[in-house]
């Protein structure tokens, strides 16, 4: 947590006058846009309006949420996401450690005067003026909450802010089934839906708007699952043919790579897929107890995360990409 004099400058900036800008990473999820709403509606209960800017576009799944259809999308409104950033007085970068991983406004927020402040839950932070980062703590909307009890204004959460929360906890420990997932988690749960955060509607709206061409995807992935290494890893893959020929949206293929955790034995599940508009592959990797996805996708995929859930990118076919990775993983114990 920020330090106490820390907690006292950020109190100042934290004023109706100011313009507050809430910042979070490429191609968001549920705890990205948890978090970012959570917290506008935060400062909103204390008579602060805040902007909130996504690099791109959010899953429709994530649009249920109390005012995420207001939010600034960058690859769409540029020019007002600049103008937005460029005239912020205080910059809350949520759920990314680095401004390289904010996509195209990146690059705005690095280079803005604004005091920037950090919550993030990813190892390796970037240096921010204000920075609160714990890699123990399973989602960034667990953070928020800890933040807002740090201020000691857990009296202004309010059903919409809990609703926000509730979700970017729920979908980060993939239903609070991940190691990481603590009594203290279980505990704000708790304090959330005494909130009014409603469990079975958070959790309907959320995953229970499959498309059609999620099904499909999933029904073609599913079918030629491959587990390899002495079937303690599952790989599953996409091409870009046949993302478009099932007509994919974006968030459809969210979740692909936890179906490989669920087979007997596996430690480990691998996601790739081909990216819809650029020549490169998109790795999704997650783990069980102490395969550590964070360091291969470091060392191997140009990417990074968490112990067990990270992400990557390879710059070959899609089948030199999978050989790739089956050579390598050879070489590692599991």
């Amino acid at each position: 947590m920020f330090s106490d004099s820390e907690l006292s400058s950020i109190k100042q900036l934290l004023s109706p006058d100011k313009n507050i800008v809430i910042t979070t990473h490429h191609n968001p999820d549920g705890d990205a846009i948890g978090s970012s709403l959570g917290l506008k509606h935060f400062l909103a209960a204390k008579g602060i309006d805040a902007t909130v800017i996504t690099p791109n576009d959010f899953p429709k799944f994530l649009k249920w949420m109390p005012e995420a259809k207001k939010t600034i999308i960058g690859e769409y409104k540029r020019k007002q996401a600049g103008e937005a950033i460029y005239n912020a007085d205080v910059i809350f970068c949520l759920d990314y450690n680095a401004t390289v991983r904010a996509g195209i406004i990146g690059d705005w927020i690095y280079k803005s005067r604004a005091k920037k402040i950090l919550i993030d839950h990813h190892q390796m932070p970037e240096q921010f003026d204000f920075v609160y980062s714990d890699t123990n703590v399973p989602a960034t909307c667990q953070m928020v909450y800890h933040f807002i009890q740090a201020l000691e204004e857990e009296d202004l959460v309010n059903q919409d802010i809990a609703e926000c929360l509730y979700t970017g906890i729920m979908t980060d420990t993939g239903g609070f089934r991940f190691r990481s997932t603590s009594a203290t988690t279980h505990r704000i749960v708790a304090n959330l839906i005494e909130k009014g955060a409603d469990p079975a509607k958070i959790s309907s709206n959320t995953w229970d708007n499959n498309t059609i061409s999620r099904l499909n995807l999933l029904s073609l992935v599913l079918s030629r699952i491959e587990v390899v290494n002495n079937g303690k890893v599952a790989i599953m893959w996409l091409k870009r043919e046949e993302l478009k020929a099932l007509g994919f949206e974006k968030g459809d293929t969210e979740g692909f790579v936890n179906y490989g955790l669920s087979i007997s034995g596996t430690r480990m599940s691998v996601f790739f897929m081909e990216d819809l508009y650029e020549d490169f592959i998109k790795i999704s990797f997650r783990s069980k107890d102490d395969v550590d996805t964070n360091q291969l996708a470091r060392k191997h995929f140009n990417g990074g995360g968490h112990i067990n859930a990270s992400g990557g990118k390879y710059f070959k076919s899609i089948e030199d990409t999978i050989e790739d990775f089956k050579n390598i993983i050879e070489k590692e114990d599991f």
